[in-house]
């Protein structure tokens, strides 16, 4: 098979990419405030006083938390349900630690109320580390850049990259 027929078998078996979530985070102003919209829900991100925020909401590593929590406690519940396993309540308790040098780690600690076996306990800490956010956090989702969108203005445009030099 020559190269461009393995590119065109290729191309044909990828599928599309469909949009599952959404969010616009629009900053303006002098300040670090950031109104978000993620589908229909307003939220916002800001830093603390002492790094010259107003501390009007929660930081964006406050907010990444929160998205790993939520989806760690929402992806547990929907396992057990399907099980119809007695899981009461999960309980996702999270924070976000700086070490020497530049090192940072999340840790996470899942607390799981009902009367589950140690067999059913262990299953829901095994799905804890494979939800959609903890992928993402971990690297597993790729970043790219989105098309261009006609008649907008894009903000950041992107330097030349030549052979031999990388951007940071």
């Amino acid at each position: 098979m020559s190269q461009g027929e393995q590119a065109e078998t290729t191309d044909a078996v990828q599928p599309e990419y469909v949009r599952a979530a959404a969010v616009v985070a629009t900053s303006s102003g002098s300040d670090y405030r950031v109104d978000i919209r993620a589908g229909r829900h307003p939220l916002a991100a800001d830093e603390p006083e002492s790094v010259g925020g107003a501390d009007t909401a929660p930081t964006p590593v406050g907010l990444l938390l929160s998205a790993l929590g939520s989806c760690t406690a929402i992806t547990l519940r929907m396992y057990a349900q399907r099980k119809q396993w007695p899981l009461p309540e999960v309980r996702v308790h999270l924070a976000y630690e700086k070490g020497p040098g530049r090192a940072v780690r999340i840790t996470r600690r899942v607390e799981l109320t009902g009367d589950l076996d140690d067999d059913q306990r262990a299953r829901l800490l095994e799905i804890a580390d494979r939800t959609p956010v903890t992928r993402a956090v971990r690297g597993d989702v790729p970043i790219v850049p989105a098309p261009e969108r006609p008649g907008r203005h894009n903000s950041v445009p992107r330097p030349a990259v030549t052979e031999g030099t990388q951007t940071s």
